[in-house]
């Protein structure tokens, strides 16, 4: 994902929350209605969500130094993280328990400004649709052929999946809000507008989970794909000074920066400048093939059959090629 087009994504997507939020809580206020107010958090919250996240890209920039030799990339997945916490709780656990209280006592839209909530929220989906539809675009060239499940689960860049899931949980959250408030409006019974309320804390609650859990595993640490994994080996394995891969591990430092480990088998006759030479070409094919592989660590050694089993990385690429 290039800069631009990240940073292009969070932008439109803080311009359509931080307008749709000051309006909702306007409406809330004025119509008395728990959805509303739900949504109006739901928006402030993913209004703070974008800073964060550019504040994450911003400070990934920053220069590797003794105290981080390998980078600031990963400040980008805890700022994701972070957006999942806050997603959590300050918008599901507020809504819940707007949700629930309005459930126990369940009261009238005001008479004088009931449709006011209809008119924002028909209004907030089309500003939510263009924001969904930007992140959409931006992540089509990105997602290739993989499903939009597949694509939201092995991204490496934390942004595009984080907006998409935010704007698609708007959307649904506002159809519930207005079904809710609909119902309200309709019946005069205000226990619609909690069941709403609660739909949307549910949601929420469900968006931050997901989210956890993706962040959680690239905190901890992924690597390669598993055709970035194959392209990696034919790099490799088509050098004809190399015997063959003993190891190869790989791991993402940040979400545009690969590291490579990879223990190769050189004939024993070699010369040490010879094989300095050959690991620089091999470098070269590798990065050549998988672009994001910046950081390469090439260990030379002569194979022994007993000695360094096949690691589980190995094992799946050829897996994967059979």
């Amino acid at each position: 994902m290039s800069a631009e087009g990240g940073t292009r994504t969070i932008i439109a997507a803080m311009s359509a929350n931080i307008g749709i939020a000051v309006v909702k809580f306007v409406a809330a206020l004025l119509s008395a209605s728990a959805s509303m107010l739900a949504e109006s958090i739901h928006s402030l919250a993913d209004s703070i969500n974008q800073v964060l996240l550019l504040i994450g890209r911003r400070r990934a920039r920053k220069h590797a130094d003794l105290e981080h030799p390998f980078g600031y990339g990963r400040e980008r997945y805890v700022y994701a993280f972070i957006v999942a916490i806050v997603i959590f709780a300050v918008g599901g656990v507020f809504s819940l328990t707007e949700g629930v209280e309005k459930v126990r006592e369940p009261h009238p839209l005001d008479p004088d400004w009931w449709w006011l909530p209809l008119v924002v929220l028909v209004v907030s989906i089309g500003l939510e649709s263009f924001s969904f539809s930007t992140a959409i675009r931006e992540a089509k060239p990105l997602k290739g052929d993989e499903s939009w499940f597949g694509f939201i689960r092995h991204a490496k860049s934390p942004e595009i999946p984080v907006v998409m899931l935010e704007d698609l949980a708007a959307l649904v959250g506002l159809a519930f809000a207005l079904l809710g408030v609909g119902l309200t409006a309709l019946t005069g019974n205000g226990l619609w507008d909690g069941i709403g309320t609660l739909a949307i804390g549910v949601l929420l609650v469900g968006v931050a989970l997901i989210l956890g859990f993706e962040m959680g595993s690239l905190l901890v640490g992924e690597g390669a794909n598993l055709d970035e994994l194959a392209a990696i080996r034919t790099a490799i394995d088509r050098h004809p000074a190399v015997d063959r891969i003993i190891h190869l591990k790989t791991l993402y430092v940040g979400p545009d920066e690969l590291m490579v480990g990879a223990k190769l088998a050189f004939p024993a006759g070699k010369t040490l400048v010879d094989v300095a030479h050959d690991i620089d070409a091999v470098e070269e094919s590798v990065r050549a093939a998988v672009p994001a592989a910046r950081i390469i660590y090439v260990e030379p050694d002569v194979y022994r059959p007993d000695a360094d089993p096949a690691p589980f990385t190995d094992a799946i690429v050829v897996k994967s090629e059979n």
